[in-house]
């Protein structure tokens, strides 16, 4: 065998093994895909099932009548606790909630990291120290003393008072990003703003502020999540008019009204989801390359 056809049957060989890894990798990825995909897939065509129609099929059988009587269910008339107006409320509450506290603990975030970081104080590492205290402190820590400061400040039980919980809790995170994202900017070109006579916020409005993108859009998708997704305070800090849609969708579930409408439940479950993965669709390649900017900024 002459050395060209060893050769060539040594490409063979690799191109062979190339495409049994790829199949390989491919099969390995569409079986993760089905595992997070067919629970949704089960979710959603059971909420357009009739309840007659979800006794008599198994849960991955398709809808002979498509029904969105019990997303109109979910949204306005279901039975939750407080009376019989379903998500809808609870989902404004969540909205209203949500913006707030991601814009205000996003500023603020903003503000502390480009302290932290270029205009640096006396003991403001120790500050700094201090504050990241509060990324490691669980949320049944704070129940008690947080409930007793609603109290003092006459926000318990509101959505004011959950605002202001999760703008307290959401602090450290945003200072952590914008200080991390903010160290990697060259000091030269603060120095410079500062020469030609720019002060504190001029400078920060005017060249931080339009060089943040990438670090403003992993926040506020890491905010939205996390403050969207919260049980644990909507249920503590809030009140029967001022429940996130997490804690009315626990009640729905756990309303006993008879017969168990297992479509209403999904349907609402859906409901109270949909805004997480509108954001990831619409903003995960923002999230993806503010992570990566981050990552480099830090290095």
């Amino acid at each position: 065998m002459t050395e060209r056809d060893k050769r060539f049957r040594g490409d063979e060989c690799d191109r062979t093994e190339r495409i049994f890894n790829r199949i390989l990798l491919y099969a390995f990825l569409i079986i993760v895909a089905l595992y997070f995909i067919i629970p949704f897939f089960v979710m959603f065509v059971t909420s357009i099932k009739s309840m007659d129609e979800i006794r008599t099929s198994h849960l991955l059988a398709l809808p002979k009548k498509i029904t969105f009587e019990a997303w109109v269910k979910a949204w306005s008339t279901a039975n939750i606790g407080a009376g019989s107006s379903g998500m809808q409320r609870y989902f404004l509450n969540s909205i209203v909630m949500v913006i707030f506290s991601v814009a205000i603990s996003t500023i603020i975030g903003a503000i502390n990291g480009y302290i932290l970081s270029k205009w640096r104080f006396k003991g403001s590492e120790v500050f700094f120290s201090l504050l990241m205290l509060g990324c490691f402190i669980p949320f049944q820590i704070i129940l008690l003393p947080m409930s007793r400061t609603l109290g003092i400040l006459g926000m318990g039980q509101s959505i004011q008072g959950l605002i202001f919980v999760h703008v307290v809790y959401g602090i450290p995170f945003t200072t952590l990003f914008f200080r991390n994202f903010y160290a990697a900017f060259p000091d030269e070109l603060i120095e410079a703003a500062k020469v030609d006579g720019a002060g504190f916020f001029k400078i920060w409005w005017e060249i931080v502020l339009p060089l943040s993108g990438p670090i403003f859009a992993v926040t506020v998708i890491w905010q939205f999540t996390q403050i969207w997704n919260d049980f644990l305070f909507g249920v503590c800090f809030s009140g029967s008019e001022s429940q996130p849609v997490t804690v009315a969708l626990n009640n729905l579930v756990n309303t006993s009204t008879g017969v168990k409408e297992y479509n209403v439940d999904m349907a609402a479950a859906l409901i109270a989801g949909l805004p997480t993965l509108v954001v990831y669709f619409l903003s995960g390649k923002y999230f993806v390359k503010g992570l990566t900017a981050g990552a480099l900024a830090g290095t």
